[in-house]
Formats: C-alpha cells, sequence, structure tokens
C-alpha cells in the first residue's frame, strides 16, 4: 500500500455538511492501489465500559484523474458530531487511517481519528437555489444592439461595419438588448449578465469613473430598471459586473490624488509607491497588471471598503438586481468579501455572488464569501477535449474529476461553467467552425455539473480571436446566422430546462472514458431517474455498449423520442446520444 499518497483533513472539500445533519466525506489513495475502503464512525462522546462505540459504512471510488483515486460517503451522525477514520484494503495489507497516522488494528481511543466538531448550520455553504437551473447569457452591452442612436459616443461607428479595435465604439445600449429581448426568451436562457455597466472612458467599462451612475451610452436608470423589471416579468435574473479591485483612471478620488499628491485626502484610498504618483512611462502605484489607468483600491482602508460596500447594496436595493460578479476578485483581500457578502445577503438572501477566479478558489468558497466562481478549468479541458483534439477522453475525465474533487458537491452545482467570454477567443474560431465541435461543446455545457453561460453570438458561431476581435458586433441579420446551430441549443436548453436532472437534481459521474475511440459516457441520476450521455469526439461511428442496468426500466433517447430496448447504441462520427432512464 502506498501510503504516502493517501490524504484527507477534515474540512473543506475533504469533509464538509452537505445539508442538514448530513455530511460528505472523501479521501484520495494512488491511482488503482486501494481496492476497497470504508468509513468507522461515531459519537465521540458515545463509549461503553471498555472503549470508544463506533460503526461502519462502505466507501465508493468517486473518480480518479491522473494520479489519485477519491473515495467518496455520505453520513448523517446520530448527534450532530463526528469522530472518523478510513479502513483501507490494497488487497494485500489492510490499514486504518486516522489524523495521527496508520495502524494495523482499530484503536479504542477516539484521540486517533479525525474530528469534524459539530455540524453548526451556519458554517454549510448555501447558495441561492435558483442558480442550480439557470442558464446564462453573457452580454457586452457596448456591441449586443444599438436601439438608442442618440445617446451614441462620438465617433460611433455603424453596427458591424469593420472589425472591433481597443478603442471602438458602435453605440449598443439597453434599449438595444430591450429590443431584442423576445430573442433571448425564444433561446431559453433564465439568467443575464452584463460586463460593466457604470460610468467610464473605455468601450469595455472596467476602468470605472462613477459606480453609482450608469454609462450614458446605455441609457438612463430608468431605462435599465423597466428592463430589469421586464426580465423578471419573464423568469430572468440580472447580475452585473461589479471591479472593485482596481478604478479607472478618471475615478474621481485618483484624479485628486493626481492633483493634489501628498495634500489628498484621498491618497490611502490607492495603493502608491511614492510621489509625486504619476502614471508615466511605468506607474509608481499599483494596477491591474500594469495598466496606468486602472489604479488598484485600497480595501483595507475604512473608507474605500464603505464607498464599495455601498456600491453593492445601492444596485441590490435600487434595481432589484439578482447578482454580482465581481472582477480579479482574488487579488482582493478575503476580510473584503466576507464584509461584502453579510452585507449582500442582508439585503437579498437569494442574490448570487460569483468571483472571476481562474485557478483553485477553495479558499472563496467555505460558505462565508462567494457561492461560486468562473470555472475556466471546465473551459479548458472542455475546448482542449474537443475543439482542439489536443487531450483524449480519458485525459479529459480525469481533468474534470480533479476539478470536481477539488470542491464540496454543493458548490459544484452552482459553478459558472463558460465555455467563452469577452477575455478569450470565440468557441467558433478555436473550432476552426466545426458545427459538429459547436454542437458537442454546447451539449457538453448544457449537461455537466453547474449553471452554464453563453457568451453573445456563440450561439449562432460568430467567429473571433481574442481581445478585440471576440467583442464583435451581435449579428442580427438571419442569414448571417447559424440558424442549424442555434435551433441545436435552443433544444439542448430546453431538455435541461424541462429535466431536473440535467438542471442539477442528481448526482454526476464518469462511466466510461475510452482514449482509443476517444468517448466519453457519464450519468446523472437520482432515486427515480438517470440520463445517460455519450459524447464521440472521433471520426468513427461507434457501437458501444452502455455499462447501466436496463433491465425492467423504461429508457428513452431524448433527443429522438424513441424507446431504447436494449444497451447496444450507435453513435455517428462528431455525434452523442441522450438516454433516460426512469427507474420502475
Amino acid at each position: 500500500m502506498f501510503k504516502e499518497a493517501i490524504f484527507h483533513r477534515p474540512k473543506n472539500n475533504f469533509a464538509y455538511i452537505y445539508e442538514k445533519d448530513l455530511i460528505h466525506i472523501r479521501f484520495r489513495a494512488q491511482k488503482g492501489d486501494i481496492k476497497s475502503a470504508e468509513v468507522i464512525y461515531g459519537d465521540p462522546y458515545e463509549w461503553n465500559e471498555e472503549s470508544w462505540m463506533f460503526l461502519t459504512a462502505p466507501m465508493k471510488l468517486e473518480g480518479s484523474d491522473d494520479l489519485f483515486d477519491y473515495w467518496f460517503t455520505e453520513l448523517k451522525p446520530p448527534y450532530r458530531r463526528l469522530r472518523y477514520g478510513f479502513k483501507v484494503d490494497d488487497g494485500q495489507q489492510t490499514l486504518i487511517y486516522g489524523e495521527n497516522g496508520f495502524l494495523n488494528e482499530v484503536p479504542k481511543d477516539t484521540a486517533f481519528y479525525f474530528c469534524f466538531p459539530f455540524l453548526n448550520d451556519i458554517d454549510m455553504f448555501k447558495a441561492p437555489s435558483w442558480v442550480k437551473n439557470t442558464v446564462w447569457y453573457q452580454i457586452f452591452p457596448e456591441r449586443f444592439a444599438n436601439g438608442d442612436s442618440t445617446n451614441d459616443p462620438p465617433s460611433t461607428l455603424p453596427w458591424g461595419s469593420e472589425s472591433p479595435k481597443v478603442n471602438s465604439f458602435f453605440g449598443g445600449d439597453f434599449q438595444g438588448i430591450i429590443d431584442h429581448f423576445d430573442y433571448l426568451v425564444d433561446l431559453g436562457i433564465n439568467g443575464i449578465y452584463f460586463t460593466p455597466i457604470f460610468k467610464a472612458e473605455s468601450n469595455h467599462k472596467y476602468d470605472t469613473i462613477d459606480y453609482f451612475e450608469i454609462d450614458p451610452q446605455f441609457g438612463d436608470k430608468e431605462t435599465f430598471k423597466r428592463f430589469v423589471d421586464t426580465c423578471h416579468e419573464k423568469g430572468i435574473r440580472v447580475m452585473l459586473d461589479a471591479v472593485f479591485n482596481h478604478s479607472g483612471y478618471y475615478f474621481e478620488a485618483f484624479q485628486d490624488v493626481l492633483k493634489n499628491q501628498e495634500r489628498s485626502v484621498y491618497k490611502d484610498w490607492f495603493h502608491l509607491r511614492e510621489f509625486p504618483v504619476t502614471p508615466l512611462p511605468k506607474p509608481n502605484y499599483d494596477t491591474f497588471a500594469f495598466t496606468p489607468f486602472m489604479p488598484k483600491l485600497n480595501t483595507e482602508n475604512p473608507e474605500v471598503k464603505d464607498y464599495l460596500l455601498r456600491v453593492g447594496a445601492y444596485w441590490i436595493e435600487e434595481f432589484n438586481i439578482d447578482g454580482w460578479r465581481l472582477d480579479v476578485a482574488n487579488e482582493v483581500d478575503h476580510q473584503f468579501w466576507r464584509e461584502f457578502r453579510q452585507m449582500v445577503k442582508r439585503i437579498k438572501p437569494d442574490a448570487y455572488i460569483l468571483g472571476e477566479i481562474w485557478h483553485d478558489a477553495m479558499p472563496w468558497l467555505q460558505g462565508d464569501q462567494f457561492d461560486a466562481v468562473m470555472n475556466y478549468q471546465f473551459r479548458e479541458a472542455a475546448l482542449n477535449f474537443i475543439a482542439k483534439n489536443e487531450t483524449n477522453a480519458e485525459e479529459f475525465a480525469q481533468l474534470l474529476t480533479k476539478v470536481m474533487t477539488s470542491y464540496p458537491k454543493n458548490t459544484n452545482k452552482v459553478a459558472f461553467n463558460l465555455l467563452g467570454s469577452h477575455d478569450t477567443p470565440r468557441i467558433a474560431t478555436i473550432s476552426q467552425e466545426n458545427r459538429d465541435k459547436l454542437k458537442l461543446l454546447f451539449l457538453l455545457q448544457l449537461t455537466y455539473t453547474g449553471t452554464p453561460c453563453i457568451y453573445y453570438g456563440d450561439e449562432i458561431a460568430m467567429t473571433g480571436e481574442n481581445d478585440p476581435d471576440c467583442r464583435k458586433c451581435m449579428v442580427w441579420d438571419k442569414s448571417k446566422q447559424d440558424q442549424e446551430l442555434l435551433g441545436f441549443v435552443k433544444k439542448v436548453i430546453s431538455l435541461r430546462k424541462n429535466n431536473s436532472l440535467l438542471a442539477n437534481e442528481g448526482t454526476f459521474q464518469f462511466l466510461e472514458a475510452n482514449s482509443t475511440s476517444n468517448y466519453v459516457m457519464y450519468v446523472r441520476e437520482n432515486a427515480k431517474q438517470a440520463v445517460i450521455t455519450i459524447i464521440n469526439n472521433s471520426h468513427l461511428k461507434l457501437h458501444l455498449y452502455i455499462p447501466y442496468e436496463l433491465t425492467g426500466k423504461q429508457a428513452t433517447n431524448l433527443w429522438t423520442d424513441e424507446s431504447v430496448l436494449t444497451n447496444s447504441v450507435e453513435i455517428k462520427p462528431c455525434g452523442f446520444c441522450l438516454i433516460q432512464v426512469i427507474k420502475q
């Protein structure tokens, strides 16, 4: 037994409260090493005359990545307190694993075991229940539609007349979105995520000048309020983008610093290294990256904190928005985000708080800061497997297993799963405009655990390299839209909305990942039904056997509505299959 690889800690993704009185527990072991495992558990204060009294429960292999196996179980502690350890067997040796290492026999003293002191409800990760049922649509307001030419910025170009440059303006606004509201409803999305809408110098608005004002090119507050109200009437949630890591160069406080230098009352609002403060040739103050026009805010300063918390409250209280997406969230101190969450949840308990974090985000997902982060690991795995053919099916499944086991299961259900955004090349371009590949990407995104987000125009196969090319004007000429792809996306969204399993009401597990034939098969399951998804990412027709018991059950191909009578299926090249199994 390779003991060095066995690992557990009684917190975070390895032990957590899943729901009231229910705890999830997992441990990690070397891939292929452990043949069976069970958890030894009991209340720390329950003893008989001789020793601690305990129970045992079997654990199952949850999944594997390239190096490790992950074993999992769930328990209901009788008194909401828990001491526990693991009995692991590699076929040749059986050991007991606890906080103090390994033993050959089950110890009688609880001091050896891991401890989960008490299942306090307040410590449980709680995200808004509506999020797991939401399909998001990301809109870059400057490029979706120009509905009111009277608020166009100077030098506004005719809509879609050329490829965008860094400083291009095309006049997109709220009225344009309202004018195309029927398109969004027909698509089937029920959440809209806006990149920043606040007053700013640029077209992207990540350089905020005034956090309490809408940029005039988008319209006024009355128009925005009307838009939010209309969304809510149609069952669509609205999430805004908050840039609290940095302000814009023309933010009033920073302009005061440039004008008054050491005498500025705002000098402690920023991270200034020396005076005089100068932006060029290289800023002598902290910024986003090394961009002199985005000075970093000092969120540890009480005045800055109070100002930004008021911003967070204002747009919820005045306009009833449903969530905040937090830009460059990993560079802001954790204490600020804790206070931000407390403020937001006090005003609107079911508001969604989403952080932009591109790496391991467990420190932000412990119930005291964010509800979710943008799942760029999912994006990378999906594109490398399907769009680029840089990884095979087995590597793809291993990477997603690693991502899923890095977080609690209730966290995964609200993870923000994106394929493209304003910061990335278009998926049609990455896929070399292969429509079959695009369909597989959308199918995966909309049947995988989490809350999916479609970047505007991806559903009609818009193309574009990285910023600014990925921020082209939305194409409204139907003859230039990929109507077949649009219809496909609508259908998958409809299937997801009409099947609770696809909307995160069940468990997720890979059934197979075959690197030779390059297909993956996974199942979403609860006590009443299962949905099996098969993705064939090869150029060959595949004849596959589904390793799932269908005897005595009603099985249907969800895409064709045809009955499935056997476990054998045929999948066309770059094709897929969705099978619903009703349990009797």
